[in-house]
């Protein structure tokens, strides 16, 4: 297991930008294994994967609702996650988390946002957009 630590959200205009951090911890496996992204949950609504990264090599993969706006990337030996936000929009506005996986490329290329391959996960970050 891996421990999951997010900071970074907040509430913001409408067009503008936030960063997501999430801290990881306790990692022991390969890490052509492992992989990390960034899911997000409105009220009432089911949890959504937002943008997801493979960390050998940094695949992305994004949901279409987010291209060209958000940003997924990787630092610190790859103990910290980030998700650049920008252009932010009122339908943005959830609980986003993040989420480790160690199923191998397979199991990412195959189903990037399924949650069944992210077994640890975050408390969460509230991001309000405001129109």
């Amino acid at each position: 297991q891996v421990q999951l630590v997010e900071s970074g959200g907040g509430s913001v205009q409408a067009g503008g930008s936030l960063r997501l951090s999430c801290v990881a911890s306790g990692y022991r496996g390969s890490y052509n294994d492992y992989y990390m992204g960034w899911f997000r949950q409105a009220p009432g609504k089911e949890r959504e994967g937002v943008a997801t990264i493979f960390t050998m090599g940094g695949a992305t993969y994004y949901a279409d609702s987010v291209k060209g706006r958000f940003t997924i990337s990787l630092a610190n030996a790859k103990n910290t996650l980030y998700l650049q936000m920008n252009s932010l929009k009122p339908e943005d506005t959830a609980m986003y988390y993040c989420a480790a996986g160690f199923g191998g490329s397979s199991a990412w290329y195959s189903s990037p946002f399924s949650l069944s391959n992210y077994p640890s996960w975050g408390q969460g970050t509230q991001v309000t957009v405001s129109s």
